[in-house]
């Protein structure tokens, strides 16, 4: 007898079928993942997106000897404000984010404002967060 090498139609057809159930799998799976990652961009805490610029900002403002180099609004609205160390904190109302250097550190901001002032002889920033329904006004000292 002659060896016959190769597979039968009935093996290809079990091939198919089974490319064809692991294919579906994988296809309900990943609707399932994309479907889920769209309703968590969904959801804004106000508190918490303050709370993650409120940390990383007053941390700036409290190193020794931090000086501001610029703070000022853009024609297009975005506010911003530099610091001598080259950190650079920018609203950008387009994109409601507020941006530690290239890095967005909030989301969903509708406004954020920094303003410089001088009080007792002292740099001030005063910074007006509003995001989502909630707005909050804080007067933050730098160390000089």
């Amino acid at each position: 007898m002659k060896s016959q090498k190769g597979i039968t139609l009935i093996s290809l057809t079990v091939y198919v079928i089974v490319m064809a159930i692991v294919v579906g799998v994988v296809a309900i799976i990943s609707t399932f993942f994309y479907s889920n990652i769209n309703d968590t961009n969904v959801d804004i805490n106000p508190i918490t997106e303050y709370t993650k610029f409120n940390s990383l900002f007053s941390d700036e403002v409290n190193h020794a000897n931090i000086k501001i180099l610029d703070c000022d609004t853009t024609n297009d609205g975005q506010n911003y404000i530099v610091f001598d160390n080259g950190v650079q904190y920018t609203f950008i109302p387009e994109n409601q984010g507020v941006y530690r250097n290239q890095v967005k550190i909030a989301k969903g901001v509708t406004n954020c404002t920094f303003t410089r002032n001088i009080q007792n002889g002292k740099d001030v920033v005063e910074v007006v967060f509003e995001a989502g329904n909630r707005t909050r006004e804080t007067t933050y000292t730098l160390k000089n």
